[in-house]
């Protein structure tokens, strides 16, 4: 009986109660970065322009768009307004923000027919 009990157990919520109310927390963070994409460029001087950074920002916001439960949506809002204040204060450096494009590296071949496709002895 215990058990069941703790497995039904209603938590606190972090910030909203409903979806729809995590939700629009989530559009105001995307709408507050999207409205410092200028001011990002011309404090930081990074190689990036205006598009750029929109689709960088567009592809974060996608890659959590299936998360449905509202803590963790509510979690998430609060680290990007979070990070959102380490940039307009500039507590970040340019590194920092060129770290979003950084390459992918591609791991060296160990197997045989892997290096000597490569070319590596």
């Amino acid at each position: 009986m215990v058990v069941g009990r703790a497995a039904t157990k209603a938590v606190r919520p972090l910030l909203s109660k409903e979806f729809c109310e995590a939700r629009r927390r989530a559009i105001g963070l995307y709408r507050a970065f999207y409205r410092y994409i200028p001011y990002i460029l011309t404090f930081y001087d990074i190689t990036k322009n205006e598009e750029d950074m929109r689709w960088k920002l567009r592809e974060y916001f996608y890659k959590n768009a299936c998360i449905t439960d509202v803590r963790v949506i509510d979690l998430l809002v609060i680290k990007g307004y979070c990070e959102l204040k380490e940039v307009t204060n500039q507590w970040q450096q340019k590194g920092h923000m060129m770290r979003h494009w950084s390459p992918t590296i591609e791991r060296k071949p160990t197997d045989f027919l892997g290096k000597f496709y490569a070319g590596i002895d």
